[in-house]
């Protein structure tokens, strides 16, 4: 019995040690600390053991083109903040329109910066990647941006080699009113600003509840439908090397992305 006064001295043991509970993969995310949507995206995504460790940039709660350009000042730090002793497979830059506005390159650069060992990505990167997965070249887009991200967003899939038969915005201008939007209304929304034409649709903002309904859409109007956290979470887990078919979030869990790999 320990009485107080005395002193501990365990018994020798030897613990028993595993790969740990993520010992698939591990992702990171750096996100906004105004984005009310993502973190629960991932989780609700993730394959058995593959984890997700985030942390959050200070984030202005007005996005602009010029208050996303800021969030470059800390990507570096911020990405070395990620579990570095467990070193995270991937580590991505979850805004998209941050990823456009700043541009996919520098972000990557800073992000290696702050943490070598990851492959690092973007938001937009991934939905590149599952866009061009799934053979999209006619788009419409849906978004809750002001009109002048909603004609950077424009430029940047056009670049991308994307016809863009439609962009239409909420022009919405803080994150938190981002995250409020209903799942049902997304539905509504995209329903709404579809084309027989178009081959896909892209819900855009990784701050944003569409997830929730992007299977829904896609059995009503027959296309796949994309968002930014399910491109990105599909682009992150194929280039990790998880090719896991997920359920319940879209199509384009249905492919492996082998191109990705190691990329």
């Amino acid at each position: 019995m320990f009485k107080s006064g005395d002193t501990i001295q365990s018994k020798k043991w030897q613990a028993e040690l595993d790969q740990g509970r993520h010992n698939r993969a591990k992702l990171g995310f750096i996100l906004m600390s105004t984005d009310l949507a993502a973190e629960a995206d991932f989780t609700d995504m993730a394959p058995d053991g593959v984890g997700i460790h985030i942390t959050r940039l200070k984030t202005d709660d007005y996005t602009t083109n010029e208050t996303l350009s800021r969030h470059i000042e800390h990507m570096a730090e911020a990405a070395s903040r990620i579990q570095p002793d467990t070193r995270p497979d991937v580590i991505s830059y979850s805004c998209t329109s941050g990823s456009i506005v700043i541009g996919e390159d520098r972000i990557k650069k800073e992000i290696k910066k702050g943490a070598p060992y990851a492959i690092p990505m973007t938001l937009v990167t991934g939905v590149v990647d599952a866009l061009q997965e799934l053979n999209v070249k006619k788009l419409v887009v849906g978004t809750p941006y002001l009109d002048e991200i909603n004609t950077n967003e424009a430029e940047f899939l056009i670049e991308k080699g994307f016809d863009l038969l439609d962009i239409q915005g909420l022009n919405l201008t803080t994150g938190i009113e981002f995250g409020r939007v209903t799942p049902s209304y997304w539905k509504q929304f995209a329903l709404e600003i579809d084309r027989p034409d178009a081959d896909a649709i892209f819900l855009s903002c990784g701050g944003i509840r569409a997830l929730e309904v992007a299977e829904e859409i896609e059995q009503t109007t027959g296309k796949p439908v994309i968002t930014s956290n399910q491109g990105q979470m599909w682009s992150c887990l194929r280039r990790a090397g998880i090719d896991d078919v997920i359920e319940g979030f879209g199509q384009i869990f249905r492919r492996d992305g082998k191109r990705l790999r190691n990329s």
